[in-house]
């Protein structure tokens, strides 16, 4: 029913979704030097400066375990998720167990997860297509990790830094979907569509600081600019911020 089918949606990454555009009109030369770039740059460099290297949240020993990990991590918190994959890959360890298990299976060890009936499919059918279509290794361009189902750009994003240290785009999760919008980075009209807000992310920041953007601003968004009654006074960005002190 429409009712089932919305929470599928809601779980589930719209794969497929376009490439970043690669700037060969010349137009970047005199995009560098507008404020709005400088300001976002200036929101790069202060964040760097005060998290370094952030550790990826979820499980990471290896492609396919973070693939698994950031698949059940749709609308369900980092920590929640932690404490059902160690249960999890005890039982399916490798593609092959998981591609084997029936979702019930799955299902049973993450139902304490949003949407557990199918994430648990999804898992049981990424880990099928791993092991059908890449002989059991995750692989690793955009194309490929979203064929897989249940993976969009968002994933995908992910397991390429993380996994493989490649640079595609950059994963927006609703913390880096909420500080974009309160620098004023990506414009109001995509606040409820993340992979817009990633466009306007990618056409703004130049390409070498993509990489940390993800991990850096989950940090800030848990820390400082959460969701309810963020922490204006002091934060690294107060001077630079459109949004601060206002919400």
């Amino acid at each position: 029913g429409r009712k089932s089918s919305e929470v599928e949606q809601a779980a589930e990454e719209t794969p497929g979704q376009p490439e970043p555009k690669s700037d060969t009109d010349g137009t970047s030369a005199e995009r560098s030097k507008s404020p709005e770039v400088e300001r976002a740059v200036e929101v790069c460099r202060r964040l760097d400066e005060k998290y370094g290297p952030v550790e990826c949240f979820l499980d990471h020993t290896n492609p396919f375990r973070l693939v698994i990990s950031v698949l059940l991590s749709a609308q369900t918190t980092d920590a929640q998720v932690n404490r059902v994959t160690p249960e999890l890959f005890r039982r399916f360890p490798t593609p092959e167990a998981m591609a084997a298990a029936s979702p019930e299976e799955v299902a049973k060890i993450i139902r304490s997860l949003g949407f557990y009936k199918t994430k648990a499919r999804h898992c049981v059918e990424a880990a099928q297509a791993i092991v059908a279509d890449f002989g059991g290794e995750v692989p690793h361009t955009m194309a490929e990790l979203t064929s897989l189902p249940g993976v969009g750009r968002k994933t995908a994003n992910i397991v390429l830094n993380v996994s493989f240290g490649i640079v595609e785009g950059i994963a927006v999760d609703t913390h880096v979907n909420r500080i974009a919008h309160r620098l004023g980075l990506s414009p109001k009209t995509h606040e409820r569509e993340p992979l817009k807000t990633e466009q306007d992310l990618l056409a703004i920041l130049p390409r070498e600081l993509w990489g940390p953007v993800n991990h850096q601003w989950i940090r800030h968004g848990r820390d400082t600019c959460t969701a309810r009654a963020p922490k204006c006074d002091g934060c690294v960005l107060e001077d630079i911020c459109p949004s601060a002190h206002r919400l």
